[in-house]
């Protein structure tokens, strides 16, 4: 690693992230008339993804 990715890195460690907006949480229009093939697959996996999320806070992981 250079000095300089060093000094990026410690840089992003000094910020603080825990004011950034749940994804869940997001306004994300969605028209299934508009949607083709590749949306529609793509809302499903962002759905799935968010029963996995889910399930795990439930069960205590992180």
């Amino acid at each position: 690693m250079t000095k300089a990715n060093d000094n990026a890195l410690n840089d992003l460690e000094k910020q603080n992230f825990g004011d950034l907006p749940i994804a869940e949480n997001e306004d994300v229009e969605f028209s299934e008339e508009l949607a083709d093939e590749d949306d529609r697959v793509a809302n499903e996996r962002a759905a799935q993804a968010d029963k996995r999320v889910k399930g795990s806070a439930e069960n205590g992981q992180s």
